[in-house]
């Protein structure tokens, strides 16, 4: 009997040490290549990404090596800074080396495939490779690269107990468009040059390489323009409001305006330099002939209306009624007298100066939502239509516009403004971006116009992203699903004339850079592969498990974005008997939602989302939660009931 437990003892300790033998080479070899397929993830997807076997381990003593070409001086920064910061290791730079750990080759002989922005990457066992024809190529490179690393390459103190293995891939990467924008608007709330920089590198991060600068507008006149002093003494600053942004009350004479701000010229040099370094480009943006209430309140005189003179900056208060849609009707006459030759003048001493200060060949004159009433009843303005034969009102704008296109052109520029430029005619020469959803970019790429499109309904960044319990009230929404499905390049459109894509921030309710982060992240992630990567490329799936892991990311880079993917929509409805119907629809697959109407707080073991809810009788607020297994992942979201009645009428 001992003999038989003897037995018996000895295959269950070889069972056991099996078992543990499996573990350890399921640890050391097979996890390497789970490890490594969830690494990949890089945002935009690559036009090629093959992955290989095994993976490259970043040894202790990292060795970069490339040319001295100053160009590649930002990615070898970049390189060094990260590496060094999150694993605490040596990293050294070398013009030549016989073991290098991350090469960087700029091609001899040019790569046609690659253009100027294209690069390939080899990671193998033993060294990484980058090549390119342009050091913009090695810096975009390098970026994804950082995508390959363990998520704790973002921590910005040494990370412990990583084992800092890449997947090993051949990549080939080059992007669909050379205009790849993000705007930003410093207007409505002035952010600082140290903030615009953050917004610079969150940018490059994933590719972007435009900054679309908007800097003036009624709400703030944010550029020094030297003989010009009022406009940032006078026209900078506002009475700070806290609270819904156009909701705000009128200003009273006694409340100090020092909310607010500016960039002198050497600020803007800074930005523009920073900005070269990284690839990226500054499109300036002088908002004329409407949005310009910050230039009037700075000299009246610009104006056509004689009240002007009492004018100020915008601080939040209602200034338009869109009650009968656009163009609105102005409250204040917030436009530049077309009429007026000091207007012209004005306007060639700004973009004289503003063509100096920034290299980029495109000036942005605006052109957007120029209201109507005041120049209608205007004596000058219709002894100018009679003068130059002009019939509408848009016409006088196209006669401004043409007048601005001269100016600009004058400078060495290229003019560019807002897609209602198109209407009572325009400049052949004229560039347009297409704001008001794709069809005026495709109609003016078929008149040979250089398009950039930046439609509401795909590229508006401002609008809400999830539920409004949850999100600054604006008057529209913009899902990452949606986002996710900008296509610049429609069908119908002459893709010669289009020249990039882009998304636009605008921050009437945007009172802080956090904030910004938030608007932005992960929608742009969403803008950003629609403009790099291969439209057949795009898998909504395949993107939320890059985006989760871009998610992590962010969070060791303490840059803010919106959980708004794990929120269901929620959209209300009437049954035939009139009974309020409540429909939860999560973004993503593979959530569970459970809800509450009796006041108390929602977790995985309250009823679970099936159908349509019909609120009980007497309920006041319905909670929601969702949940990914066992773990909460969404926002808890309290509605009033009485609110989501409202959402019927």
């Amino acid at each position: 009997m001992k003999k038989l437990l003897l037995i018996i003892s000895c295959c269950i300790l070889a069972a056991n040490t099996f078992a543990q033998t499996l573990v350890n080479e399921t640890e050391s070899g097979d996890a390497e290549t789970t490890i490594s397929t969830a690494q990949i993830a890089i945002i935009p997807e690559p036009v090629s990404l093959m992955k290989k076997a095994g993976t490259f381990t970043l040894p202790e003593n990292v060795i970069i090596q490339a040319s001295k070409s100053a160009e590649l001086k930002q990615s070898i920064s970049f390189l060094a800074q990260k590496i060094s910061t999150a694993t605490g290791n040596a990293v050294s730079t070398v013009t030549n080396s016989a073991h290098p750990t991350i090469k960087l080759i700029l091609n001899t002989q040019e790569d046609a495939q690659l253009g100027n922005e294209g690069y390939k990457l080899n990671v193998n066992p033993t060294q990484i490779v980058i090549t390119a024809n342009k050091p913009a190529g090695v810096f975009w490179a390098v970026q994804s690269l950082a995508q390959l690393f363990p998520v704790e390459i973002e921590s910005k103190e040494p990370a412990k107990n990583i084992k800092w293995k890449l997947p090993c891939v051949d990549v080939v990467d080059y992007p669909k468009l050379g205009w790849r924008g993000l705007m930003f608007d410093v207007a409505r709330h002035f952010f600082t040059k140290d903030e615009v920089k953050q917004f610079i590198d969150n940018m490059v991060r994933y590719k972007f390489n435009l900054l679309h600068f908007h800097l003036t507008d009624d709400e703030g006149w944010r550029i020094e323009i030297k003989g010009l002093p009022k406009l940032t003494e006078v026209g900078a600053w506002s009475v700070k409001k806290t609270g819904t942004f156009g909701d705000f009350t009128p200003p009273t004479a006694d409340e100090p305006r020092t909310y607010g701000g500016f960039y002198t010229q050497e600020d803007i040099k800074e930005l523009v330099e920073y900005a070269q370094d990284r690839f990226v480009n500054i499109m300036p943006e002088i908002d004329v002939p409407g949005h310009s209430l910050a230039a009037i309140a700075s000299y009246p005189e610009l104006s056509c209306t004689p009240e002007a003179i009492n004018y100020k900056v915008r601080s939040g208060e209602k200034i338009m009624d869109w009650s009968r849609g656009a163009p609105p009707t102005a409250l204040v006459d917030n436009t530049l007298c077309p009429a007026n030759e000091k207007v012209y003048v004005f306007l060639d001493s700004v973009i004289t100066q503003v063509a100096k200060l920034f290299p980029f060949e495109y000036i942005h004159m605006g052109g957007d939502e120029a209201p109507h009433n005041f120049w209608e009843k205007n004596e000058q303005v219709k002894a100018l239509m009679q003068r130059e034969g002009l019939k509408t009102i848009p016409q006088v704008q196209a006669y401004f516009e043409k007048r601005v296109e001269q100016i600009v052109v004058s400078k060495g520029k290229k003019f560019m403004g807002w897609d209602e430029i198109l209407e009572g005619g325009v400049s052949p020469t004229a560039s347009v971006m297409s704001w008001r959803g794709i069809k005026y970019g495709i109609d003016a790429s078929k008149e040979k116009h250089n398009v950039v499109m930046s439609p509401t309904d795909f590229a508006y960044l401002d609008y809400m992203q999830a539920d409004v319990t949850t999100e600054p009230r604006v008057y529209a929404s913009l899902r990452l699903n949606k986002a996710y499905q900008f296509n610049p390049i429609p069908a119908g459109a002459d893709p010669k004339y289009i020249i990039g894509g882009q998304a636009n921030l605008w921050t009437e309710q945007i009172f802080t850079f956090r904030q910004v982060q938030y608007m932005l992240w992960p929608r742009a992630f969403a803008i950003s592969e629609s403009v790099w990567s291969p439209i057949e490329k795009k898998n909504w799936t395949n993107f939320i498990e890059r985006t989760e892991n871009q998610f992590k990311r962010l969070d060791l880079a303490e840059i803010k974005y919106s959980p708004a993917i794990y929120d269901p929509i929620i959209s209300v409805k009437r049954s035939p008997d009139k009974q309020l119907m409540v429909e939860l629809t999560p973004e993503i697959d593979g959530l569970d939602i459970y809800y509450s109407f009796d006041n108390s707080t929602p977790d995985r073991f309250y009823p679970k989302y099936n159908t349509a809810l019909v609120p009980p009788k007497d309920a006041s607020m319905l909670r929601i939660i969702t949940y990914r297994g066992k773990q909460p992942i969404g926002r808890l979201i309290s509605i009033p009931i009485a609110d989501l009645q409202k959402r019927t009428r």
